[in-house]
């Protein structure tokens, strides 16, 4: 591999070229003699923003034509925003890598929570952040918006406040335009937020290795954990819910999920501290997804 050229697909907005420029450059840190190709993907979510991510695909529709140009040999491998993926891998793909990862917490970009005035108009395309809000602050006028992030910051000469990803804000040095940043218990991130996921085809060994070498062993396995609460609710579900793990000692996980029965609902929230052994902390991350089930009574 270190003789050709590495084709990574990304889709074409500039987090997203931020994103496969990042791991463009830990590959050739890692490795001199690597070269690297971008194939520019424009999805069928980036053309259609006036239509609510739910009635395109739902989760995983970002990823989806990215996905295919590694499938279809346009492209060696894939860069997403880990949240972005379903937590079931599609077949043909593996996950080769998570590089180290982001700050998974949400920011308010406009004025902080304490600030807005009754009845202020907040924009978020997140029934997830919709209904952790909405328990915070239920005098609040929760609007969905969808676009990139300059797009979405563009929002505020109407809106009071948005809320993004923290790190989206961060990778485009956008930082100080976050009003308030939101602790995890306070708002509890979407499933592998802040972290990365580079995607190539299953049966590709030489790519897959060379991929490895970025890999993050611990978030790997934050991100795993957290993929395996949302699989266990059904991989790519439309339902308000989010879960964050983390070390609390070396060979410790905490585990925090939240669920709601749908966008207009009270969320409930669990936490949980297990081994940070793999199996273990996986089981517990999809037993701690069937309590959130058994106590929001969600229908299926």
């Amino acid at each position: 591999m270190t003789t050709s050229t590495l084709r990574i697909a990304t889709r074409s907005s500039a987090l997203a070229r931020w994103q496969a420029d990042h791991v463009a450059g830990l590959l050739k840190a890692n490795d001199p003699a690597v070269r690297v190709e971008f194939v520019s993907v424009t999805t069928d979510a980036d053309r259609r923003l006036d239509v609510p991510i739910a009635e395109i695909g739902g989760k995983g529709v970002f990823a989806k034509e990215v996905q295919l140009a590694v499938l279809e040999g346009r492209a060696d491998c894939a860069v997403h925003s880990a949240k972005d993926l379903t937590a079931v891998t599609l077949e043909g793909l593996t996950l080769a890598a998570v590089p180290g990862r982001g700050d998974p917490r949400d920011a308010l970009a406009g004025r902080p929570l304490d600030q807005l005035p009754p009845g202020a108009v907040v924009g978020t395309g997140s029934a997830r952040r919709r209904v952790q809000l909405a328990a915070m602050r239920d005098d609040l006028d929760i609007v969905g918006i969808r676009g990139n992030i300059a797009t979405r910051l563009s929002l505020l000469d109407e809106l009071d406040a948005i809320v993004v990803a923290h790190a989206a804000l961060e990778r485009l040095g956008l930082q100080d335009r976050a009003a308030q940043i939101f602790e995890i218990d306070a708002m509890i991130p979407q499933v592998a937020q802040g972290a990365l996921a580079v995607e190539c085809r299953a049966d590709d060994t030489v790519t897959r290795d060379l991929l490895g070498a970025i890999e993050h062993a611990g978030d790997r396995l934050r991100v795993d954990v957290e993929r395996a609460f949302l699989a266990r609710l059904g991989g790519d579900c439309d339902l308000p819910a989010g879960a964050h793990a983390a070390y609390v000692a070396p060979d410790r996980l905490r585990i925090t999920g939240v669920l709601a029965a749908d966008a207009a609902s009270v969320p409930v929230r669990r936490t949980r501290e297990v081994s940070a052994a793999r199996a273990e902390a996986i089981e517990a991350a999809a037993r701690l997804a069937d309590e959130l089930r058994d106590a929001t009574g969600p229908a299926s």
